[in-house]
């Protein structure tokens, strides 16, 4: 077993390993993200459906249930608060690309009567701090009213 292991699956985890390595600076940093708003989230028991769900026209980042409602994730990182906090990255132009794009997944997936919501996550690394902070936003927009952000 040892020997299968070592012959075929570390090499292909090597090569992932240094895909994300080789991956542009935002979206190195987007990865990383992504991946602790997934550990963050399953701790608060949310169970994840799907990753990067894309279509032409955009992109979730996590697909995810929670008590009895689909939410669509959208995942934001900094490591400086030049431009602001990550959650105000979230522009309306995106929000509306992000509802268009659930929308795709609900219709594709055949999914009905079941709530939907919009959550944010907000991943901040301070050059202070050992860890970053994460900030859930449930709710954070609406299908009727993407500008009306709640927090």
């Amino acid at each position: 077993m040892q020997l299968f292991y070592a012959k075929y699956i570390a090499p292909v985890a090597q090569v992932f390993k240094r895909k994300i390595k080789e991956l542009p600076y935002n979206q190195a940093i987007g990865t990383k993200g992504e991946q602790i708003a997934v550990k963050f989230l399953k701790k608060r028991g949310y169970k994840i459906l799907q990753r990067n769900y894309r279509r032409r026209n955009g992109e979730i980042d996590i697909v995810c249930y929670d008590q009895g409602t689909i939410a669509f994730v959208e995942v934001k990182t900094r490591y400086s608060d030049k431009y602001g906090p990550p959650e105000l990255s979230v522009t309306e132009a995106k929000k509306r690309q992000i509802i268009k794009v659930a929308l795709q997944y609900v219709a594709e997936k055949k999914i009905e009567g079941i709530n939907l919501r919009f959550d944010v996550v907000s991943i901040f690394y301070s050059p202070k701090e050992k860890h970053p902070t994460i900030t859930l936003f449930t709710n954070a927009f609406t299908r009727n009213d993407p500008s009306g952000a709640r927090t």
